[in-house]
């Protein structure tokens, strides 16, 4: 099916726009060892985003893969994973900043390197937040797709190296209309010595609503829940759920 829009995304810059409930965002990484910081606000109610810690807890787990759900802090369905070749995408380890970037790779300013300067995570994200009348108050953990982080039991982070070979995919169903931010800038416990962040490619496709029987729907008690309390916002929209809108 041809695409709504796409756009390059490319290392170390960022990106924010409007996706609405009905379509599918396909994130592709271009190269090996892609990030993609992803945050997601409700565009209806900006107060309402993304939420890391309910999500995990309603799954029962540490990572996101394909049929995961996404929750907003109002415990609604924000989007669902229906496509994903890494099997494995971060949500605990948040954005780089400033101090850490100039740390590990380096001082290099705008003034001196115009385009070419190193970026962080966090000022990415506040220079697309500020777009919407939003600002650090705003800046929760975001997901890290393409990147894996695991812990052992001493406590003690591994970031894996590699993890999403170019080309990996993952496709995000949208639930409701979100805002969805995106920073392209480099994982925070990514141990490459050199500043390198790469590009991914953002695309969009219309997608039908989630069936009763939908993978994400049934993956948990939680998850229909999610989706029911989602489903209430849009009842002139219908459903393909029997007994819902």
């Amino acid at each position: 099916m041809d695409s709504l829009w796409s756009e390059l995304v490319p290392g170390g810059a960022h990106f924010s726009g409007v996706v609405r409930r009905g379509t599918t965002l396909r994130v592709t990484a271009q190269a090996a060892g892609a990030n993609a910081s992803l945050a997601l606000y409700n565009y209806e109610q900006l107060t309402e985003r993304y939420n890391m810690a309910d999500t995990l807890k309603g799954q029962h787990t540490a990572f996101i893969t394909r049929d995961h759900v996404l929750y907003s802090d109002m415990g609604r369905a924000m989007c669902s994973v229906t496509d994903d070749t890494c099997g494995w995408h971060d949500p605990v380890c948040g954005l780089s900043n400033a101090a850490l970037v100039e740390e590990k790779y380096g001082e290099a300013r705008y003034q001196e390197h115009r385009n070419a300067y190193h970026r962080n995570g966090q000022d990415s994200f506040l220079n697309e937040l500020e777009k919407y009348g939003l600002g650090l108050r705003d800046l929760d953990p975001p997901l890290n797709l393409f990147s894996k982080v695991t812990v052992d039991d001493a406590g003690n982070m591994r970031f894996h190296e590699q993890h999403a070979a170019a080309g990996a995919r993952v496709g995000l169903r949208l639930e409701m209309h979100c805002l969805v931010v995106i920073s392209t800038c480099q994982h925070p416990l990514d141990p490459a010595s050199t500043y390198a962040p790469r590009d991914v490619l953002l695309e969009c496709f219309p997608s039908p609503l989630p069936a009763a029987d939908d993978p994400a729907r049934t993956l948990c008690p939680e998850n229909a829940r999610a989706f029911m309390n989602t489903e209430r916002l849009f009842p002139s929209l219908g459903s393909d759920v029997e007994g819902v809108a």
